[in-house]
Formats: structure tokens, sequence, C-alpha cells
């Protein structure tokens, strides 16, 4: 469904993307880590179309969605869903309308989604006395979890793309938010992609990408992910200083 051929873009003087290749498997749970700063997000946003590549192809359900317009780009995209990194929650909306504000936006009566509603917000584990919170009144996790419950509210979804869900989040609460991940991929059969760095999610993906000076240096499933012996992501996953992947504290300490 996603595939991503020399894909390079360049932000400021740096090239974010360079020479980027991936296979996102249809159907399958995958996760793109790499350190802080490496282009993680806009990786992500390069394949939705948010954020459109120099050069090279992305394409997605048998189209290269460089060569669409703006308004073509939409419409491909229908199927699509986008959990952000932060929720992306409006603060002057309460939770029934965060997460209706789609269908409202297209003139839909609020009585005639309030069912529907309430059945998205059961999936992500959140009870009816949520509706008419306000984000400022709900904690981290909740707050992914009604940003997860929009993305649902679109019908036939073919994939659900997710932007760092657990940042900012305890590892309680992160466990939760990844259980809920793999119960929404499972329950919808659904092409997922998550951009993290935390290796706990390994123990819900399917598959594991690193990316590192803008290319995939990684790609392999995640049940033998501990027993690989590439050097990129023998270094990330034990979090050693000293390694492939250059980290400016280390390099100091070399020096002294």
């Amino acid at each position: 469904m996603i595939e991503l051929i020399d894909v390079r873009k360049k932000l400021d003087s740096r090239w974010v993307t360079d020479g980027l290749n991936l296979t996102i498997p249809v159907g399958k749970l995958t996760c793109i880590v790499g350190r802080s700063g490496e282009g993680k997000s806009v990786l992500l946003k390069e394949i939705i179309g948010l954020i459109r590549p120099d050069s090279g192809s992305i394409i997605v359900d048998g189209v290269d969605i460089n060569k669409l317009s703006d308004h073509r780009m939409l419409y491909h995209f229908k199927h699509f869903g986008y959990v952000f990194q932060f929720a992306a929650l409006l603060d002057s909306l309460n939770v029934f309308e965060n997460v209706a504000i789609a269908q409202i936006e297209a003139g839909i009566p609020a009585k005639k989604l309030l069912d529907k509603v309430r059945q998205k917000l059961s999936l992500v584990n959140l009870g009816h006395e949520t509706l008419h919170k306000f984000p400022s009144q709900l904690s981290g996790g909740m707050r992914k979890r009604v940003g997860l419950a929009r993305t649902l509210m679109n019908e036939n979804l073919k994939a659900i793309l997710y932007d760092e869900p657990t940042t900012g989040l305890d590892p309680i609460t992160s466990r939760v938010i990844h259980e809920l991940i793999a119960q929404v991929h499972k329950e919808f059969n659904i092409t997922s992609v998550i951009i993290s760095h935390d290796i706990e999610i390994f123990k819900y993906v399917d598959y594991v990408a690193l990316l590192h000076e803008g290319k995939i240096k990684f790609f392999g499933e995640a049940k033998t992910i501990w027993e690989s012996d590439n050097p990129y992501i023998y270094q990330f996953i034990r979090g050693l200083p000293l390694g492939p992947i250059q980290h400016e504290i280390a390099y100091e300490e070399t020096k002294v």
C-alpha cells in the first residue's frame, strides 16, 4: 500500500530524507524509530501528503501522490487516518465536538452523530461522561484517546498513521496507549504506521524501521530485533553512546 522510492526532502540546509527507500507491509503494524530530530515526523507527513518531497516517488494505494494536485490529494487520502503527536484537539470544543468535527462541518446534525461518537469513545475505553468535557479537563492519555476516536469516525479506514503517540506520557499510560493501538489495528485489520522512539512499542508491532541521516538503516521483524546484528539497530535499542549513530556527547568524551 505504501512505498517510498529515493525520496529526498531538504529543510533549511539539511536533507531530512536523503534517497530514502521503504516499503510498508500491507495490513501490518510498522514502527519507524530514530533519534530525536532525525525527521521521523517529517517522514510521516511526507507519507500522508502534508509535506511534499523535493524528489522521488511515494506510492500510496497504487498512486504516486507527488503527482497529485492538492484537491486530488485530499480525495486520495479520505480513507486514511492521522493521529497527531499531541492529539491536536481544539480547546474551545468539548470532546463530542472534537470527535465529530469533520461530520459537523459536513452539515450532519449533532443529534445524528451522538450514538456514533459514543461508540468510538467506547472503542478507545472512554465513557460517556467525557462527552461534554473540554481538553483542559482531560489527562494526557485521555486526550490521545480522544484524538484516536476522532480518527475512527472515518469509515472504511485503510490505514492509520500515528505521530509519537506516547510523547509526554508516563510508562503506565504509554502501555495503555500501545495496547489500544494494537487492539484497534487488530479489530480494523488495517495498515498502521507509528513514529516513535519508545522501544516498548516493539512488543506490539510487526516490523521496525530505523531512520538515520535521511535513510532507512534497518528494516526487519520486531520479534527478532534483539537478535539482529545490524550495527545501527543494535546501538539504538540498547542506548549505547558509541556506534555508527554518532552522538555529540559521546564524541566529546572520545576527544577527552
